[in-house]
């Protein structure tokens, strides 16, 4: 296959999201392949910033912003275009979900899960995405062309496997992986359905990116569960996604819309 195919030499990618684990390496891999970055991020702090190559370094250029709020995804797109051009390509990786060692009551039974939660985790991971897309995706269909991934999880197709967290109730904890995770990431599938058919006439390309977990020094007990139950019997490396991000932001899916690529060491193939 040409490798000018994943040539993305001249296009602007926005990742939000993009100081964190994934979106970091979704930053580095399309900046490696000749594109240039907008990482758009809540803190983008000296500190927290990704240790780059130096020969992509001056590829990558950040913005803080809250997802949620357009007047400031307004000021971030103009900041784009006034460093280099209107962007051609948005990752929509930013998202929250309720951690380990959240409060119990986020990660205890759903019949008293709290509804401030829920609304907190659909905001940004759902309502953040939209935000994005009505920004970053509005301004490629005006140029007539662009590409967007949603990035979705295993947790989006399926249900969480709720055995995943019994060793946690040993000592009488009860743990219940949240909904409102899943549900955000299954709102993901169908906004892109939905934008691939309403923006295709107009050459914005939209799809969905769907990944199973990644690994990142996790509880040893959670390993074990979560690596039986996977197929290839572990977790992702970090980069592991990034061929992925790659091929959809450029010429190699040039025909492909509206589709969930799923990557997920065969977590869902059961």
């Amino acid at each position: 296959m040409p490798p000018e195919l994943f040539d993305l030499r001249g296009r602007v990618v926005v990742v939000t999201g993009g100081m964190g684990q994934l979106g970091s390496q979704f930053s580095r891999a399309i900046a490696e392949s000749g594109g240039r970055v907008a990482i758009v991020d809540v803190d983008v702090s000296p500190q927290r910033r990704p240790q780059l190559p130096s020969a992509i370094r001056d590829r990558v250029i950040y913005f803080a912003a809250d997802i949620r709020k357009r007047p400031q995804l307004e000021r971030v797109l103009a900041g784009i275009e006034k460093e280099w051009e209107s962007p051609f390509g948005l990752i929509n990786n930013a998202a929250i979900d309720s951690p380990p060692n959240a409060p119990a009551n986020e990660n205890g039974p759903f019949e008293q899960y709290p509804k401030e939660s829920w609304d907190r985790i659909l905001d940004v991971n759902l309502s953040g995405a939209f935000v994005c897309c009505q920004v970053f995706g509005g301004h490629m269909a005006e140029a007539g062309r662009g590409t967007i991934v949603n990035i979705s999880s295993i947790y989006g197709i399926v249900s969480p496997d709720q055995r995943l967290y019994h060793y946690r109730r040993k000592n009488d904890v009860p743990f219940i992986k949240p909904a409102a995770y899943s549900a955000s990431k299954s709102g993901l599938l169908n906004l892109t359905r939905y934008l691939a058919t309403y923006w295709a006439p107009r050459g914005v390309r939209v799809n969905t990116l769907t990944l199973a977990g990644v690994f990142r020094s996790q509880d040893a007990e959670f390993l074990r569960e979560y690596c039986a139950r996977m197929p290839m019997g572990r977790m992702a490396d970090p980069d592991e996604y990034n061929g992925a991000i790659v091929f959809l932001c450029s010429d190699a899916s040039r025909y492909m819309t509206g589709s969930n690529l799923v990557i997920d060491g065969g977590w869902t193939a059961w």
